[in-house]
């Protein structure tokens, strides 16, 4: 059994706007009221992925939810027509987009049984995301049902906060090797809230079975989260052998890395000085929101938001690392705009999952054909642009379910209908 790292971008839904609605997400809460552009974010989402796919890296994706999600208003005992404008908002969410928050991913050489486990987030800090996990935990049902290779869980309950794999990495000498697992907490962030719980975090590491003596539990830096880092891989990023980092990511940065040395003595560290790059460059750049990935050649790649080009002190220290001697051999900016708008990077748009591709459902396997297909039912039934004022629109509504109702039936998933 070939195990690869396999990229599970969630395709940006019909309904993707800019209602403001993540406290700590500095790009959503700037933007909020502005016009979103639901069918040119899609297009860019798809090209990154067809971009992946042509760097030799496998790629899969997930579908958008069902949105407006009206058996959460029922729960709230409201609908679209009558439901606070707030209410309204967090209902008819895209989030579920950012497949980096889908869930925390555990890879079989890590787990004492031997399965790929994958957690479902709960997302409980923000309201229009804590409603996400039912959609998600369906589709991962569906995708990995491989019960002799995967085991799927639930939420972690409330009131234990999980973003998923935002506030995770892994460390390990290759993808199908046995791996150091970094789970990144939060305690607080000044005035933005902490959103990864180190009760969750523990008990994902129980219930994907892995051996406490490789496992890390890291406090995020409080002053990142203040300044608008609001989950780790807005400030680090793993990859096999190599923590690419941020020097003000952890709260106690030195223990931070004697630990992982102590654990993966191989371990390639890589700080960014913030006296070259300020956490303000980092977060306004998404510099660390970026996948890194190990291409075929056996070299590391770096697929960066085309906003860390234009930062000239976050591309001169990018252009000086990659000129010299270390793992990180290529930058690759990819435009993802309209995800950055609303707080999102290359990685947010992706959930990292180590397995054979044989073993997961074909329908959730991208190729060139099936990437064209699905663009063309973006192009032909994505809405041009929303505004949030247009979010109890009835035709809205109607043409948000019609065209997400298309994908399905395009890709042979209507079961998720």
């Amino acid at each position: 059994m070939a195990l690869v790292e396999i990229n599970f971008d969630g395709i940006i839904g019909p309904s993707h706007n800019y209602a403001g609605l993540s406290l700590g997400n500095l790009a959503s809460s700037n933007n909020a009221g502005a016009a979103s552009y639901p069918k040119a974010a899609a297009l860019q989402g798809i090209e990154k992925m067809r971009a992946n796919i042509g760097l030799g890296l496998a790629q899969g994706f997930f579908m958008p939810l069902d949105r407006p999600n009206q058996n959460w208003l029922s729960g709230l005992a409201t609908n679209m027509q009558s439901a606070e404008p707030h209410i309204r908002a967090a209902a008819f969410s895209a989030s579920a987009m950012w497949a980096a928050n889908a869930a925390t991913v555990s890879p079989g050489p890590d787990t004492a049984d031997g399965k790929c486990h994958l957690s479902a987030a709960n997302l409980l800090t923000m309201a229009h995301r804590s409603h996400e996990w039912t959609g998600t935990l369906a589709q991962l049902q569906l995708a990995f049902a491989n019960e002799q290779h995967f085991a799927v869980h639930g939420p972690v309950p409330a009131p234990f906060g999980d973003e998923g794999a935002a506030n995770f990495m892994r460390l390990c000498a290759s993808h199908d090797a046995a791996g150091v697992e970094i789970f990144v907490y939060g305690k607080t962030g000044g005035p933005f809230p902490a959103r990864q719980h180190i009760e969750a975090s523990k008990a994902i590491a129980r219930a994907h079975r892995l051996d406490p003596a490789k496992t890390l539990f890291v406090q995020q830096s409080e002053i990142a989260i203040a300044a608008g880092a609001f989950h780790n891989d807005v400030v680090a990023v793993a990859n096999e052998r190599v923590l690419f980092t941020h020097e003000h990511a952890f709260e106690y940065p030195e223990q931070t890395y004697a630990d992982v040395k102590r654990l993966m003595p191989a371990a390639e560290i890589i700080i960014v000085p913030a006296d070259r790059v300020s956490l303000a460059d980092a977060i306004q750049s998404y510099l660390f929101n970026a996948q890194l990935v190990t291409l075929p050649d056996g070299g590391m790649a770096l697929i960066l938001p085309s906003e860390a080009q234009e930062n000239a002190r976050v591309w001169g220290w990018l252009t000086e690392m990659v000129d010299g001697n270390g793992p990180i051999r290529k930058l690759v900016p990819v435009d993802v705009r309209q995800s950055m708008a609303n707080g999102g990077g290359p990685a947010c748009l992706r959930l990292r999952v180590v397995a054979d591709p044989a073993t997961v459902d074909p329908r959730f396997i991208a190729d060139a054909a099936k990437l064209d297909a699905i663009a063309e039912i973006v192009a032909a039934h994505w809405p041009e642009s929303i505004t949030p004022d247009q979010l109890g629109d009835a035709d809205l509504l109607v043409k948000v379910r019609s065209a997400r109702l298309a994908l399905l039936e395009a890709t042979d998933l209507i079961t998720l209908a």
